[in-house]
């Protein structure tokens, strides 16, 4: 069974090597002794969130105080794409369910978009709290997946920006019901022609609201680039969508 993470600041890791201690304060460790119930003598993967994992055994476990010993480091590298998923903001919590998923299935990072027929807005400090939401679900979800890195969330975006990102992107998939293309046959002929690819080569996924894209904004990613992509024979949720285009993409790109 792979070891419980728990992350650090990277300033605090950073400086460690092998048979260095240190002690994990805060809410992760008070999570570590008093819900984990973690004691001495077990594993323990103490994290920085940005790729870095101290393979660590606990040496003492009391206070809300995790004191371990570090054994061994790994510094995972980041792989040959980056998959970001746009993610529309969705009423009953549809969106976060969506991002949370994702961020178990391995993507790298989420964008709010607030699309023209999102039901849900975000205006003033709502956009501020919802952010703060979303980065809460994601360390959450990365930390069940045991995961190294935790997923960037991008700031919420109009149609406007997210256009630009579209042009930015090596690749982007508008993941529509109306598509006439496979996911995997998009992916495979965008890699027969693309030549040399950037290291990570990024991959935007866009999502619509429950009420679907609106003709414009169809428009405007196509004109910017991007290509739709059907996913089945059945229309899919908002929130099950992404989550299920980022199972397609690390099956087809060898992330699995």
């Amino acid at each position: 069974m792979s070891n419980p993470v728990f992350y650090a600041d990277p300033g605090q890791l950073a400086p460690l090597a092998a048979g260095d201690t240190f002690s994990l304060g805060g809410a992760e460790g008070r999570h570590a002794v008093t819900v984990k119930r973690l004691t001495v003598g077990e594993s323990v993967d103490l994290c920085d969130g940005e790729g870095l994992r101290l393979v660590c055994t606990v040496t003492g476990a009391a206070s809300g105080v995790l004191d371990v010993r570090v054994d061994r480091l790994v510094a995972e590298t980041v792989g040959a794409f980056e998959l970001v998923l746009v993610q529309a903001l969705a009423k009953g919590d549809r969106d976060e369910l969506a991002v949370e998923t994702a961020t178990e299935l391995g993507v790298d990072r989420v964008v709010p978009w607030q699309a023209e027929r999102s039901i849900v807005r975000w205006k003033m400090d709502k956009a501020a709290k919802g952010a703060a939401k979303w980065r809460n679900v994601v360390a959450s979800a990365a930390k069940q997946a045991r995961r190294s890195r935790v997923p960037a969330v991008g700031e919420l975006v109009g149609t406007a920006a997210l256009v630009e990102l579209v042009r930015g992107a090596a690749l982007a998939i508008v993941l529509h019901e109306d598509a006439v293309d496979t996911l995997p046959g998009v992916v495979r002929a965008w890699r027969a022609g693309a030549g040399v690819l950037p290291v990570p080569a990024r991959i935007v996924m866009i999502v619509g609201p429950e009420g679907g894209m609106s003709p414009a904004e169809l428009q405007a990613f196509a004109s910017a680039g991007a290509h739709k992509a059907l996913l089945g024979r059945h229309v899919l949720r908002s929130s099950t969508a992404g989550p299920a285009a980022v199972v397609l993409l690390s099956q087809e790109l060898g992330r699995w």
